[in-house]
């Protein structure tokens, strides 16, 4: 009996073993373009089978099944990790007299032994020694290193700052082009292998219908939605971009004679199963060139956006003596290509109200061919930048698409201004163009308009969106009441949905909600059942659930300790909203604002500050604000606090958080996952923190998130605390 159960063992290990190589085969060739062997129904069959087998058999999980491919559960953040090897940046140029001049000193510092790592520390083993130059598209992706360690995948990374970066191996395993496992005979025992990560044109054009058909607002390039799908917490959201991979280089190697040249790496790559572009090697100057501008008579039919080439001494020994500035390496160079730029009339201006409330202006343009597409409407980005750009319509405007899909306007033609016809500035809203309610204007540092905002929670552009949050997790947590199913009764058209108050009025419409489609009779008394329940959720879950600006679950909690009920927050002074904030300015700027200069004598935290609290107010007192209210109070929500504590008691004086911000100058820089800049910027400052955009010897922490440059250099230059935002979130109390 032994014997048999150890047979069978075996065989469902052997059978789990073969269906992962044979799809690993099937995904490699589909994204090589050649024949699979598989139709899609065998392939679904096998994979489903696969995740059978899996489920029984736990102990012969294997991180890098095809199974991992369609996305594991969301993780909870991202470990940053050192690289083996540098990321350096590429130095780039524009010109063919720049290219010409980089292969002189190239050939001059291999001459001269100027550069650094060679051999003998001097380079001039190579005087005298013919040069080959490789060339390769540059994809405008995100650049990622994969680690192998025995032929497996064992961590991906992003580039970070170069020195180390995210490790994000749960959403690259979604990528079907990644090899999970290279072939052992081939595979090096180490192996770093850097590439590009994109989203395929195609795809991304597929992702923003289905976001427009959604209600949301369309990705802007398909660059930046790779990056923030990399950057996501769930790997499914990886894993429904379809996001594509092309490998172009190295970093650890072992052996290091596994191959002698960048051409010989990128062969070797082939070999294994990673995709690569052709590269082409080059011996001059002249032949450089000419492959450049060949490659740009074809830039458009590529099925992923190109901005540049690439072009890199091929030799590793030759690459290994010229070395590294601190920044790039000397044998490396990326020619970029112009932006195709087409002047055409904008005709009109329209203004678009996203799900965000965010008020965007479009261009109505004439007609204008330009890369490959006959485009009609361009992004103007925001009414500052227009602005500041002085584009009006009636004006000759110049477009382009560069890397991005969307079109965008880059300036008008100032000679031509007046010659087509009246010209008129582009006149930003002051109130919702669709809802007439309040806007918000945003700015940055420097006081530029950055975007404008509608804050009306329940303004008809953002309605669907707003009520799918209203009832999620962490807001109201309706059971039952989920994106599909808010859908489908606002697609019925007989069921009012317009507002957060006609959810809980759904009980009066039962019979209609029986009519619906898969809506028996059990699941619309769950859904009912739910709906009573969150009425008594109480007020931080009301506030978190609005969807106001600047008030998200945490401040809704504090605002929620501090104020018993909603009339007290609505009876409150504004300057009752951030005392903390108010605090940090000096008694002169006290009296300007508020009419008294002396410091409050309330010891609370609220996570506004000065300039979030005014805008919450507002709203508060707003004509949506004062219908909203009534509503939920006339369906009988509880809006009274179910964390208020009493001034005096334990846990009412101060948020811990406050401890660890207040007094303190804090700069904000680069890219943070859990947080929009201004909204954290109001969070601290509601905490007693001073937010700054500049770093000095006057600043106590700097919090950098991904990309932070300049400010990042400038406080380890002065030695200033910098937190990443994991600390940042330990802080907070929120990890």
């Amino acid at each position: 009996m032994e014997a048999f159960v150890a047979s069978k063992g075996r065989s469902v290990e052997r059978r789990i073993a073969g269906l992962r190589e044979e799809l690993e085969r099937a995904n490699r060739a589909y994204y090589l373009g050649e024949p699979t062997g598989l139709t899609d129904r065998e392939f679904d069959e096998r994979m489903k089978e696969l995740e059978t087998l899996e489920a029984e058999h736990p102990e012969l999980d294997d991180p890098n099944s095809p199974t991992r491919r369609v996305g594991g559960e969301p993780v909870e953040g991202f470990e940053t990790v050192a690289h083996a090897v540098p990321m350096l940046s590429i130095d780039n140029t524009y010109s063919e007299a720049e290219v010409e001049a980089w292969v002189k000193r190239v050939r001059k510092g291999l001459d001269a032994g100027s550069g650094e790592g060679g051999a003998d520390g001097d380079g001039s083993l190579f005087a005298g020694e013919a040069v080959a130059f490789a060339c390769d598209p540059k994809i405008d992706g995100v650049a990622i290193s994969l680690r192998y360690e025995g032929g497996a995948l064992t961590r991906a990374l992003t580039r970070g700052d170069g020195r180390k970066g995210d490790d994000i191996t749960a959403n690259v395993r979604t990528i079907r082009s990644v090899p999970l496992r290279l072939p052992p005979p081939l595979a090096p025992r180490l192996l770093e292998v850097r590439g590009e990560v994109f989203i395929p044109l195609e795809e991304f054009a597929r992702i923003n219908r289905e976001r427009e058909a959604a209600g949301d607002e369309p990705f802007m390039n398909p660059r930046n939605a790779c990056a923030g799908t990399l950057k996501s917490l769930d790997p499914r959201v990886a894993a429904s971009r379809r996001l594509g991979f092309v490998a172009h280089g190295r970093g650890a190697l072992e052996p290091e004679g596994w191959a002698e040249s960048h051409s010989g790496f990128v062969e070797r790559l082939e070999g294994l199963g990673f995709p690569v572009n052709g590269t082409a090697v080059r011996e001059a100057a002249p032949e450089i060139m000419a492959t450049i501008h060949d490659f740009a008579s074809r830039l458009h039919e590529q099925p992923y956006g190109v901005d540049g080439m690439v072009v890199r001494v091929d030799s590793f020994a030759q690459q290994a003596a010229l070395g590294s500035t601190s920044k790039s390496p000397r044998w490396c160079i990326a020619y970029k290509y112009p932006a195709e730029r087409k002047p055409t009339l904008l005709k009109e201006v329209e203004h678009q109200v996203g799900k965000t409330g965010r008020i965007t202006p479009r261009a109505i343009m004439d007609p204008v061919l330009l890369a490959g597409t006959t485009v009609r409407h361009a992004s103007l980005h925001n009414y500052g930048l227009a602005a500041a750009r002085d584009i009006r319509i009636g004006d000759m405007v110049i477009v382009e698409k560069a890397g991005e899909i969307i079109p965008q306007v880059i300036e008008p033609v100032l000679g031509e201004r007046g010659k087509h016809g009246r010209v008129r500035k582009i006149k930003a809203p002051d109130a919702c163009p669709i809802c007439g309610g309040t806007v918000e204007i945003e700015t940055d540092d420097a006081g530029k308009e950055t975007g404008r905002r509608c804050v009306n929670p329940e303004c008809p552009a953002q309605v669907r969106e707003k009520l799918i949050w209203f009832a999620a997790r962490g807001q109201m947590d309706i059971e039952g009441l989920g994106e599909k199913t808010i859908d489908q009764i606002r697609d019925a058209g007989d069921i009012p949905l317009e507002h957060f108050a006609d959810i809980f009025h759904l009980h009066e419409h039962r019979d209609a909600l029986l009519g619906l489609e898969r809506m028996a009779e059990k699941k619309v008394d769950n859904l009912l059942a739910g709906i009573e329940a969150a009425k008594s959720r109480g007020m931080a879950s009301v506030l978190a659930g609005l969807g106001i600006r600047h008030v998200g679950s945490a401040t809704a909690r504090l605002l929620a300790r501090v104020f018993p009920d909603i009339d007290a927050l609505l009876a409150a002074e504004v300057y009752e909203l951030m005392p903390t904030a108010v605090n940090t300015l000096s008694g002169k700027k006290r009296q300007e604002m508020f009419g008294f200069e002396e410091e409050l004598e309330l010891a609370y935290e609220t996570g506004l500050g000065i300039t979030t609290a005014p805008i919450f107010h507002e709203f508060l007192h707003s004509a949506q604000g004062t219908r909203i209210f009534a509503g939920l109070r006339d369906a009988c929500v509880d809006l009274a606090s179910h964390d208020y504590v009493k001034p005096g008691e334990s846990g009412s004086e101060k948020d811990p958080a406050s401890e660890a911000f207040s007094g303190k100058t804090v700069v904000l820089t680069g890219t943070l996952e859990r947080f929009e800049r201004r909204e954290l910027a109001a969070r601290l400052e509601g905490l007693g923190a001073k937010v700054t955009g500049s770093v000095s010897s006057k600043t106590d922490l700097v919090i950098a998130g991904v990309s932070a440059g300049s400010k990042l250099a400038k406080a380890e230059e002065l030695g200033v605390e910098v937190w990443d935002e994991a600390r940042l979130l330990e802080a907070l109390g929120e990890r």
